[in-house]
């Protein structure tokens, strides 16, 4: 810690040292989802799901073809639970405080969109059996009530080259999921883990 660093723990502080938003930044934040809006979550294959509950924050990666999640109307999302670890991390926190946010990704373009608003779990057969993917529905589906829907700028993908295919790294730069378990669990046999995995994610995808 240096004399020079500050804590700021004052809005008045913040918006000093930031300035006021660009007229644009604001225009762009709605209360329904546009035709606009509803193109971009037509074509995103990956969003992620952020709630918060009395365990804590939880931000989870949600994926499949693209308009996975679907547009009921200009204030309702739909999307699929489909099959994970069980941890449930999202759905306990839902159940608890409905409160949730989503940001949309698509392969290739530098804005993202977020939506924020509340959430609910449904469990109705014939909605479930909409979703289905190869003859598996979901065992549920989250209804996301949209209150704000806004698309953010490129900036933060372009800094990160996150769709440059010069910037991509191999997967065995890094630890395996094996190995990443095993520094916690020291009995863990990580070679099988791994050994199994690709066959396990086939039969567990849906």
């Amino acid at each position: 810690m240096t004399a020079e660093r500050r804590i700021i723990s004052h809005l008045d502080d913040l918006l000093e040292l930031y300035g006021q938003p660009a007229e644009a930044s604001l225009a762009k934040e709605i209360n329904t989802i546009s035709p606009e809006y509803q193109r971009m979550i037509e074509c995103s294959p990956f969003a992620l799901l952020c709630t918060s509950g009395s365990g804590g924050l939880d931000c989870s990666p949600r994926g499949d073809e693209p308009g996975f999640i679907r547009v009921h109307d200009d204030k309702t999302l739909l999307l699929p639970d489909r099959r994970g670890n069980n941890r449930l991390d999202s759905l306990r926190n839902i159940i608890e405080d409905s409160r949730a946010s989503l940001l949309f990704l698509i392969p290739g373009v530098g804005e993202t969109l977020r939506a924020n608003g509340h959430a609910v779990i449904v469990q109705d057969a014939q909605l479930q059996e909409s979703f289905a993917v190869k003859g598996k529905p979901p065992a549920t589906v989250i209804e996301f009530t949209v209150e704000t829907i806004y698309f953010q700028c490129q900036k933060a993908l372009v800094r990160s080259k996150l769709w440059e295919s010069d910037y991509k790294i191999s997967r065995d730069q890094l630890p395996s999921t094996g190995e990443i378990i095993k520094a916690a669990k020291k009995d863990f046999d990580a070679q099988a883990y791994d050994a199994q995995y690709p066959e396990r994610l086939k039969k567990t995808l849906y």
